[in-house]
Protein backbone atom coordinates (compact mmCIF):
# COMPACT_ATOMS: atom_id res chain seq x y z
CA UNK A 1 0.00 0.00 0.00
CA UNK A 2 1.03 3.50 -0.70
CA UNK A 3 0.77 5.67 2.36
CA UNK A 4 1.31 9.68 3.47
CA UNK A 5 1.66 10.41 6.55
CA UNK A 6 0.39 13.82 6.83
CA UNK A 7 2.93 15.82 8.95
CA UNK A 8 6.26 14.80 10.53
CA UNK A 9 4.35 14.78 14.58
CA UNK A 10 4.96 12.03 17.00
CA UNK A 11 2.36 9.69 15.78
CA UNK A 12 2.35 10.36 12.32
CA UNK A 13 6.79 9.68 12.80
CA UNK A 14 5.71 6.34 14.68
CA UNK A 15 3.00 4.70 12.68
CA UNK A 16 5.10 6.06 9.35
CA UNK A 17 8.11 4.10 11.00
CA UNK A 18 5.45 0.95 11.85
CA UNK A 19 3.64 0.82 8.51
CA UNK A 20 7.32 1.23 6.80
CA UNK A 21 8.69 -1.53 8.60
CA UNK A 22 5.75 -3.49 7.27
CA UNK A 23 6.59 -3.43 3.61
CA UNK A 24 4.66 0.05 2.71
CA UNK A 25 5.38 2.80 0.93
CA UNK A 26 5.38 5.33 3.00
CA UNK A 27 6.53 9.04 2.54
CA UNK A 28 5.46 11.81 5.30
CA UNK A 29 3.88 15.04 3.95
CA UNK A 30 5.53 18.29 5.27
CA UNK A 31 5.25 21.81 4.61
CA UNK A 32 7.43 23.72 1.55
CA UNK A 33 11.04 24.13 3.20
CA UNK A 34 11.14 21.62 6.19
CA UNK A 35 12.34 18.80 4.84
CA UNK A 36 15.57 20.23 4.14
CA UNK A 37 15.30 21.25 7.60
CA UNK A 38 14.25 17.92 9.58
CA UNK A 39 17.49 16.18 7.05
CA UNK A 40 16.85 13.19 5.94
CA UNK A 41 16.69 10.94 8.98
CA UNK A 42 14.58 10.81 11.89
CA UNK A 43 16.51 9.54 14.73
CA UNK A 44 14.09 7.27 17.11
CA UNK A 45 14.35 5.92 20.90
CA UNK A 46 11.10 3.73 21.08
CA UNK A 47 9.90 1.13 23.19
CA UNK A 48 8.12 -1.19 20.84
CA UNK A 49 5.69 -3.46 22.74
CA UNK A 50 4.31 -5.43 19.54
CA UNK A 51 5.88 -8.71 20.58
CA UNK A 52 7.22 -8.32 23.98
CA UNK A 53 4.83 -7.21 27.41
CA UNK A 54 7.84 -5.32 28.62
CA UNK A 55 8.98 -3.89 25.20
CA UNK A 56 11.60 -3.98 22.81
CA UNK A 57 14.05 -1.16 22.55
CA UNK A 58 14.35 0.37 19.23
CA UNK A 59 17.09 3.15 18.51
CA UNK A 60 18.09 3.98 15.22
CA UNK A 61 17.84 6.49 12.33
CA UNK A 62 14.69 5.91 9.93
CA UNK A 63 15.53 7.37 6.69
CA UNK A 64 12.60 9.05 5.72
CA UNK A 65 10.93 10.27 2.19
CA UNK A 66 9.42 13.76 2.29
CA UNK A 67 7.22 15.29 0.28
CA UNK A 68 6.57 18.85 -0.29
CA UNK A 69 3.48 18.83 -2.80
CA UNK A 70 0.06 16.90 -2.69
CA UNK A 71 -1.62 17.07 -6.35
CA UNK A 72 -5.09 15.45 -6.75
CA UNK A 73 -3.76 13.06 -9.25
CA UNK A 74 -1.44 11.65 -6.90
CA UNK A 75 -1.44 7.58 -6.60
CA UNK A 76 -1.73 7.22 -2.85
CA UNK A 77 -3.54 4.50 -1.25
CA UNK A 78 -3.87 5.47 2.30
CA UNK A 79 -3.43 9.15 3.72
CA UNK A 80 -3.04 9.17 7.47
CA UNK A 81 -3.84 12.12 9.10
CA UNK A 82 -3.12 12.82 12.86
CA UNK A 83 -2.91 16.30 14.11
CA UNK A 84 -4.13 17.76 17.47
CA UNK A 85 -8.19 18.30 17.19
CA UNK A 86 -7.71 22.15 17.00
CA UNK A 87 -5.57 22.11 13.88
CA UNK A 88 -7.87 19.39 12.03
CA UNK A 89 -10.42 21.47 10.60
CA UNK A 90 -7.43 23.34 8.94
CA UNK A 91 -5.76 20.38 7.77
CA UNK A 92 -9.19 18.68 6.34
CA UNK A 93 -9.59 21.81 4.52
CA UNK A 94 -6.39 21.63 2.92
CA UNK A 95 -6.89 18.02 1.89
CA UNK A 96 -10.61 18.13 0.75
CA UNK A 97 -9.26 19.43 -2.81
CA UNK A 98 -5.98 16.91 -2.87
CA UNK A 99 -8.26 13.21 -1.40
CA UNK A 100 -7.83 12.02 -4.79
CA UNK A 101 -9.11 8.28 -4.94
CA UNK A 102 -7.14 7.59 -1.43
CA UNK A 103 -8.71 6.81 2.02
CA UNK A 104 -7.90 9.28 5.02
CA UNK A 105 -7.70 7.95 8.12
CA UNK A 106 -8.44 10.51 10.55
CA UNK A 107 -6.70 9.40 13.46
CA UNK A 108 -6.59 11.08 16.66
CA UNK A 109 -8.51 13.46 19.24
CA UNK A 110 -11.90 14.82 18.10
CA UNK A 111 -14.07 16.87 20.35
CA UNK A 112 -17.03 18.20 17.49
CA UNK A 113 -19.17 15.95 15.91
CA UNK A 114 -16.97 13.40 13.75
CA UNK A 115 -18.92 14.47 10.90
CA UNK A 116 -18.31 18.36 11.27
CA UNK A 117 -14.61 17.60 12.44
CA UNK A 118 -13.36 16.38 8.86
CA UNK A 119 -15.60 19.03 7.27
CA UNK A 120 -15.45 18.82 3.63
CA UNK A 121 -13.48 15.18 3.12
CA UNK A 122 -15.75 12.91 1.08
CA UNK A 123 -17.46 11.20 3.88
CA UNK A 124 -17.01 7.74 2.03
CA UNK A 125 -13.17 7.97 1.96
CA UNK A 126 -12.94 8.15 5.46
CA UNK A 127 -11.97 5.96 8.07
CA UNK A 128 -11.61 6.62 12.00
CA UNK A 129 -9.21 5.38 14.24
CA UNK A 130 -7.03 6.81 17.33
CA UNK A 131 -3.62 5.77 17.68
CA UNK A 132 -2.20 3.57 21.18
CA UNK A 133 1.30 5.22 20.93
CA UNK A 134 2.83 8.47 22.26
CA UNK A 135 6.34 10.31 22.79
CA UNK A 136 8.03 13.90 21.96
CA UNK A 137 11.03 15.42 20.28
CA UNK A 138 13.50 16.22 22.47
CA UNK A 139 15.95 19.01 22.13
CA UNK A 140 18.77 17.16 20.33
CA UNK A 141 15.54 16.22 17.84
CA UNK A 142 15.29 12.43 18.88
CA UNK A 143 11.93 11.37 19.31
CA UNK A 144 11.76 9.04 22.66
CA UNK A 145 8.17 7.52 23.04
CA UNK A 146 6.22 4.32 22.88
CA UNK A 147 4.00 2.26 21.23
CA UNK A 148 1.60 -0.33 22.50
CA UNK A 149 0.55 -3.40 20.58
CA UNK A 150 -2.77 -2.59 19.35
CA UNK A 151 -4.87 0.74 17.57
CA UNK A 152 -8.62 1.79 17.97
CA UNK A 153 -10.87 1.91 15.01
CA UNK A 154 -14.90 1.93 15.07
CA UNK A 155 -16.95 3.40 12.33
CA UNK A 156 -19.87 6.34 13.15
CA UNK A 157 -22.82 3.85 12.95
CA UNK A 158 -22.71 1.37 10.11
CA UNK A 159 -20.44 -1.76 9.44
CA UNK A 160 -16.96 -1.31 7.99
CA UNK A 161 -16.76 -0.32 4.48
CA UNK A 162 -13.88 -2.38 2.13
CA UNK A 163 -11.90 1.03 2.56
CA UNK A 164 -11.91 0.39 6.07
CA UNK A 165 -11.05 -3.33 6.62
CA UNK A 166 -7.99 -2.93 4.20
CA UNK A 167 -6.67 0.08 6.59
CA UNK A 168 -7.39 -2.22 9.79
CA UNK A 169 -5.32 -4.78 7.69
CA UNK A 170 -2.61 -2.86 6.65
CA UNK A 171 -2.28 -2.44 10.60
CA UNK A 172 -2.56 -5.69 11.25
CA UNK A 173 -0.13 -6.27 8.67
CA UNK A 174 2.37 -4.30 10.85
CA UNK A 175 2.10 -6.51 13.78
CA UNK A 176 -0.84 -4.68 15.41
CA UNK A 177 -3.83 -5.46 17.02
CA UNK A 178 -7.39 -3.85 16.27
CA UNK A 179 -9.44 -3.15 19.28
CA UNK A 180 -12.43 -2.07 17.32
CA UNK A 181 -15.12 0.45 19.37
CA UNK A 182 -18.89 0.39 18.46
CA UNK A 183 -19.41 3.58 19.41
CA UNK A 184 -16.35 5.27 18.45
CA UNK A 185 -17.91 8.75 18.41
CA UNK A 186 -18.38 7.91 22.67
CA UNK A 187 -15.05 6.76 22.96
CA UNK A 188 -13.23 9.62 21.71
CA UNK A 189 -15.23 11.87 23.85
CA UNK A 190 -14.60 9.80 26.75
CA UNK A 191 -11.21 9.86 25.74
CA UNK A 192 -10.78 13.78 25.40
CA UNK A 193 -12.18 14.44 28.90
CA UNK A 194 -9.72 12.01 30.17
CA UNK A 195 -7.07 14.08 28.72
CA UNK A 196 -8.50 16.80 30.30
CA UNK A 197 -8.33 15.36 33.62
CA UNK A 198 -4.77 14.30 32.96
CA UNK A 199 -3.71 17.45 31.33
CA UNK A 200 -5.04 19.82 33.65
CA UNK A 201 -2.78 18.56 36.62
CA UNK A 202 0.60 18.28 33.95
CA UNK A 203 -0.34 21.94 33.11
CA UNK A 204 0.10 22.85 36.92
CA UNK A 205 3.62 21.15 37.24
CA UNK A 206 4.93 22.18 34.25
CA UNK A 207 4.10 19.36 32.19
CA UNK A 208 3.06 15.59 31.88
CA UNK A 209 6.13 14.36 32.38
CA UNK A 210 6.15 15.34 35.94
CA UNK A 211 2.94 13.41 37.32
CA UNK A 212 4.44 10.05 36.82
CA UNK A 213 4.79 8.65 40.19
CA UNK A 214 2.76 11.34 42.19
CA UNK A 215 -0.24 9.83 43.69
CA UNK A 216 -1.73 13.41 44.97
CA UNK A 217 -1.02 14.61 41.74
CA UNK A 218 -2.67 11.61 39.89
CA UNK A 219 -5.62 12.01 42.44
CA UNK A 220 -6.40 15.82 41.40
CA UNK A 221 -6.37 14.57 37.69
CA UNK A 222 -8.98 11.54 38.47
CA UNK A 223 -11.24 14.18 40.31
CA UNK A 224 -11.48 16.49 37.81
CA UNK A 225 -12.40 13.73 35.00
CA UNK A 226 -15.05 12.54 37.30
CA UNK A 227 -16.39 16.04 37.68
CA UNK A 228 -16.65 16.01 33.73
CA UNK A 229 -18.82 13.08 33.01
CA UNK A 230 -21.96 14.60 33.43
CA UNK A 231 -20.75 17.06 30.94
CA UNK A 232 -20.50 13.69 28.62
CA UNK A 233 -23.81 12.61 29.25
CA UNK A 234 -25.07 16.53 28.44
CA UNK A 235 -23.47 15.73 25.42
CA UNK A 236 -25.86 12.54 24.89
CA UNK A 237 -23.31 9.95 25.11
CA UNK A 238 -24.70 6.62 26.67
CA UNK A 239 -21.75 6.11 29.30
CA UNK A 240 -23.06 2.53 30.33
CA UNK A 241 -21.57 1.63 26.93
CA UNK A 242 -18.15 3.08 27.83
CA UNK A 243 -17.89 1.18 31.60
CA UNK A 244 -14.53 0.16 30.83
CA UNK A 245 -12.68 3.42 29.94
CA UNK A 246 -14.90 5.20 33.19
CA UNK A 247 -13.56 2.80 36.10
CA UNK A 248 -10.74 4.93 36.52
CA UNK A 249 -12.66 8.05 37.18
CA UNK A 250 -16.05 6.09 39.51
CA UNK A 251 -13.61 3.79 41.53
CA UNK A 252 -12.07 5.10 44.32
CA UNK A 253 -9.37 7.79 44.17
CA UNK A 254 -7.52 5.96 47.32
CA UNK A 255 -7.66 2.79 45.52
CA UNK A 256 -7.05 4.31 41.72
CA UNK A 257 -4.67 7.03 42.52
CA UNK A 258 -1.49 4.97 43.41
CA UNK A 259 -2.47 1.93 41.33
CA UNK A 260 -1.57 5.02 38.69
CA UNK A 261 1.44 6.48 40.68
CA UNK A 262 3.08 3.51 40.88
CA UNK A 263 2.45 2.13 37.22
CA UNK A 264 3.74 5.52 35.86
CA UNK A 265 6.58 5.09 37.91
CA UNK A 266 7.59 1.22 37.34
CA UNK A 267 5.87 -0.52 34.34
CA UNK A 268 8.33 0.91 31.86
CA UNK A 269 5.91 1.56 29.10
CA UNK A 270 3.91 3.57 30.90
CA UNK A 271 7.22 5.54 32.13
CA UNK A 272 8.44 5.90 28.98
CA UNK A 273 5.28 7.25 27.58
CA UNK A 274 4.72 9.55 30.19
CA UNK A 275 8.52 10.82 30.24
CA UNK A 276 8.60 11.46 26.83
CA UNK A 277 5.11 14.22 27.62
CA UNK A 278 8.41 17.04 28.86
CA UNK A 279 7.88 20.26 26.39
CA UNK A 280 6.58 22.91 29.18
CA UNK A 281 4.95 24.38 26.08
CA UNK A 282 3.25 21.95 24.45
CA UNK A 283 0.51 23.36 22.51
CA UNK A 284 -1.97 20.37 22.80
CA UNK A 285 -2.96 20.46 25.93
CA UNK A 286 -3.71 23.68 26.51
CA UNK A 287 -6.47 22.95 23.71
CA UNK A 288 -8.03 19.96 24.78
CA UNK A 289 -8.55 22.00 28.75
CA UNK A 290 -9.97 25.11 26.66
CA UNK A 291 -12.00 23.34 24.31
CA UNK A 292 -13.63 21.10 27.25
CA UNK A 293 -14.55 23.96 29.94
CA UNK A 294 -15.77 25.97 27.11
CA UNK A 295 -18.57 23.21 26.12
CA UNK A 296 -18.86 22.84 29.53
CA UNK A 297 -19.87 26.11 29.87
CA UNK A 298 -21.72 26.69 26.99
CA UNK A 299 -24.05 23.72 28.71
CA UNK A 300 -23.99 24.91 31.94
CA UNK A 301 -22.23 21.84 33.76
CA UNK A 302 -20.00 22.77 36.82
CA UNK A 303 -16.75 21.54 36.70
CA UNK A 304 -15.17 23.71 39.76
CA UNK A 305 -11.49 21.62 39.78
CA UNK A 306 -11.25 22.22 35.83
CA UNK A 307 -12.44 25.75 36.30
CA UNK A 308 -10.00 26.64 39.28
CA UNK A 309 -7.20 25.21 36.89
CA UNK A 310 -7.80 27.72 34.59
CA UNK A 311 -5.02 29.88 35.06
CA UNK A 312 -2.68 27.27 33.89
CA UNK A 313 -3.56 26.20 30.81
CA UNK A 314 -5.02 30.16 29.67
CA UNK A 315 -1.67 31.28 29.38
CA UNK A 316 0.06 30.73 26.25
CA UNK A 317 2.90 28.60 25.18
CA UNK A 318 4.98 29.33 22.34
CA UNK A 319 4.05 25.55 20.83
CA UNK A 320 6.32 23.73 18.42
CA UNK A 321 4.52 22.68 14.56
Amino acid sequence: MKILMFGRGVIATIYGWVLHQAGHDVELYVRPGRAATYGDAVDLDLLDTRRRVWGQRVVEKWPVRYREALEPDHDFDLIVLSVPHHRLPEAAAFLSPRVGQATVLVFGNIWTEPQAAIGALPLDQIACGFPQAGGGFGADGVLRGGLLPSVIFGTLGRPPTDRERAVRQAFRDAGLRIKEQPDLRGWLWVHFVSDAGLFSQGLRLGSLSKLAGSTRDFREALLTGRELLPLLTARGIDLRRHRGGLLLFRAPTWLMAPVLAWLTAHVTPLRVNFEAHSDPDAEEPREVCRDTLAEARRLGIAVPRLEAAEPNFAREGTGRV
